[in-house]
């Protein structure tokens, strides 16, 4: 049975009124909200200096906010299949896409505001704009191919990643040694490869197959609904994250 469709979904391509969603692919989503929450805060403490500086580069912190960022494109290839997959409805992916697009574009303006130095010019939805280009542009392409293209991505992140003397204008792709200071980066090479994989895995297994008979349908549904509106979670819980940070400083102090 599936859940009530939502209609602020710009992680994962928005599903229309006679298409069906799936809840593990919401609440896989929500699991990954929760974890971006937990390494923000995480980087919020070290901004105030609540805890020691490059806490959240090393150790532990690192490939946790690798496997967060990826479990994001990951979804949105899975997502792109299912919305996608059998026809292209370019008026959803149009809308979804420019939703996104404006949504980057806002990080990309508040974070100069308030860091000039290290604002965010290319982060994870910038990524997912780009790679819903090529997700649509793709989505024809067999499981297998794709896969090619996941293994082509790898290998050019492997050869050539951060090692061209190209202008920093051109260090979205990933492969530019010239890359200007930012607090998040999410360039397309390598991140192109987990959406692809998303794409890849929806094509070889078919996500309705994955659906669980949920025991308690109702509650599974709350858990998938931070998923279906991850947008507006995502603008949202920083500046909501940084308050309580500035609260704790100004108690700890």
């Amino acid at each position: 049975m599936p859940a009530r469709v939502a209609k602020d979904e710009p992680f994962g391509d928005a599903v229309g009124p006679h298409r069906q969603r799936f809840l593990w692919i919401d609440i896989a989503r929500t699991i990954a909200l929760m974890a971006m929450v937990v390494f923000h805060f995480t980087r919020d403490l070290e901004f105030f200096r609540l805890i020691p500086p490059g806490t959240t580069l090393t150790g532990f912190w690192a490939p946790f906010a690798r496997l967060t960022a990826g479990s994001f494109l990951f979804l949105s290839g899975v997502s792109m299949v299912v919305a996608h997959g059998r026809e292209v409805r370019l008026g959803s992916w149009g809308k979804r896409l420019a939703t996104i697009a404006t949504a980057a574009m806002f990080v990309t303006l508040v974070t100069y505001a308030a860091l000039p130095d290290h604002f965010i010019y290319f982060g994870i939805l910038h990524a997912l704009a780009v790679a819903g280009l090529f997700g649509i542009a793709l989505r024809k392409a067999p499981a297998w191919s794709l896969m090619g293209a996941v293994a082509l991505v790898v290998l050019i992140d492997t050869a050539f990643a951060r090692s061209l003397d190209l202008s920093p204008r051109w260090a979205w792709t990933g492969l530019s040694r010239n890359v200007p200071p930012t607090v998040d980066f999410i360039p397309i090479v390598p991140w192109l490869a987990p959406y692809l994989a998303g794409m890849a895995f929806a094509k070889a297994v078919p996500p309705g197959k994955l659906e669980p008979n949920w025991p308690n349908f109702v509650q599974a549904a709350r858990l998938a609904w931070p998923g279906q509106h991850s947008l507006t979670f995502y603008l949202v819980h920083q500046p909501v994250l940084v308050a309580m940070v500035w609260l704790i400083s100004l108690v700890s102090s």
